[in-house]
């Protein structure tokens, strides 16, 4: 704690630039009060058109996430693994060969059998190939809705994530008003102390706020950082990439139409369409399984001369063509894969069922929010003029020289506290607004 030869110092060198050119209190005040919110001003006047230069657009952040983030590439390969299963399940079962070797040969009138060749090639019954066909392509479309949902949460969350760092960033430039202002304030504070209408306690409070003040802007910046990480990682970059957020959000002057009916075509409900297709495919495909297949083979045996005889077919090697017949006579299979459909596809309708109520939850909840961030916005602003002129009554009371810094202090409290509402009401607004869009957008 600072002592009162300290003060006395501090208060010296800080108000000999302005005890020259003061003449009254009046003059000081204003000249104090001027130079600090002219100072504030030009200082914001130039932070704004350095965003201006360098701000990074929220739409080219979000182009940059979704051609560089893994999770994207990730559902898209599993989508090209799925539509190269097509050309997998576009072929015929193997051609089977065989040879064999009559250890004891067996005569017959034209000699006795050597060896013998077949060969033969099974074949599905018609349209069961098409079919594979029709529930790989089946299962790939629901896959793509993956792709998706996963581009809308990434575009929900680069946002919410933007957001959140323009509202920390926000923060931080009010309380370093505010820190200027109590520093104005404890010049004040000062001067009075030297003409004895205050004491060094005042002096020590506006002081100890300060502190306050400059703990709270550090965990800030703190939070920023962390923010920042998650930010970079989203878009698959270096941690330590600076994001450089807008200057200034305001609320729009009217909420934009939301259609509600929108929702049913969302992408996670789209998607148990597409699962139910599948299994409707999935069901043909089991019945045309379930069909008999038929084979066509050519077997080659080998014959041998009859030694000392001479006739026609003497020797003569056997050709034989085959026609062959796979039937599912004891196979319950079939019937248990349809019955696995039948409730798969019950299934199916009661998870969209609850996709549908969750995301209809979620859609009503974020408007609903949205509604209130716009009333506490207003309620804040209200509150912020009426401090305001609770602050310029505390002001004009230092001209007759009864100002209570304890008072200064309560009302510089509670602006700063109406000013952090006021960024978290827009942070929410547009928060709620992403939610709302990955929700409706089409």
């Amino acid at each position: 704690m600072k002592t009162k030869s300290n003060i006395s110092s501090i208060k010296k060198h800080r108000f000999s630039f302005f005890a020259n050119q003061l003449v009254n209190k009046r003059t000081l005040y204003f000249t104090l009060y001027t130079f600090n919110f002219k100072s504030v001003l030009l200082c914001g006047l130039f932070l704004f058109s350095i965003n201006i230069i360098d701000g990074q657009s929220l739409n080219d952040l979000v182009n940059k996430a979704l051609d560089n983030n893994p999770e994207i590439k990730k559902f898209e390969l599993q989508y090209r693994i799925a539509s190269e299963k097509v050309n997998e399940v576009n072929t015929l079962p193997n051609t089977e060969f065989g040879v064999g070797y009559f250890v004891s040969e067996p005569e017959t009138r034209t000699g006795a059998q050597r060896f013998k060749v077949s060969a033969k090639q099974m074949l599905p019954w018609f349209g069961n190939i098409t079919a594979r066909e029709n529930y790989a392509s089946a299962l790939a479309d629901a896959k793509y809705e993956d792709i998706v949902i996963a581009k809308r949460k990434l575009i929900a969350s680069v946002s919410q994530s933007y957001y959140t760092l323009y509202a920390n960033t926000a923060k931080q430039d009010v309380l370093t008003e505010n820190i200027k202002l109590l520093e104005t304030y404890e010049i004040l504070a000062l001067t009075s102390v030297e003409v004895g209408k205050a004491s060094a306690v005042d002096v020590l409070r506006l002081q100890m706020r300060q502190n306050e003040m400059q703990q709270l802007f550090g965990v800030l910046s703190q939070q920023f950082l962390a923010e920042q990480t998650n930010f970079n990682m989203l878009l698959n970059r270096d941690k330590a990439i600076n994001v450089n957020v807008i200057n200034e959000l305001n609320l729009p002057s009217e909420d934009f139409e939301i259609t509600t009916e929108n929702l049913a075509l969302h992408p996670e409900l789209l998607k148990y369409d597409k699962l139910y297709y599948s299994v409707e495919q999935s069901e043909l495909l089991n019945q045309k399984e379930s069909s008999p297949m038929i084979g066509f083979g050519l077997d080659y045996i080998n014959v041998e001369n009859r030694p000392n005889m001479n006739f026609s077919d003497n020797g003569k090697d056997i050709i034989m063509p085959t026609v062959s017949v796979s039937i599912s006579i004891f196979n319950k299979t079939y019937k248990s894969q349809t019955k696995q459909n039948e409730l798969q596809q019950k299934e199916v309708l009661a998870q969209k069922q609850y996709r549908l109520n969750t995301l209809e939850t979620l859609l009503d909840k974020a408007i609903n929010d949205r509604i209130s961030s716009r009333i506490s916005h207003k309620t804040q602003a209200k509150n912020l003029r009426q401090a305001k002129n609770a602050e310029d009554i505390l002001i004009k009371s230092y001209e007759t020289g009864t100002i209570d810094f304890n008072d200064v202090l309560d009302i510089q409290e509670l602006q700063l506290k109406f000013q952090m509402n006021q960024i978290e009401s827009v942070k929410t607004y547009y928060v709620q607004t992403t939610i709302i869009n990955y929700l409706t957008q089409q």
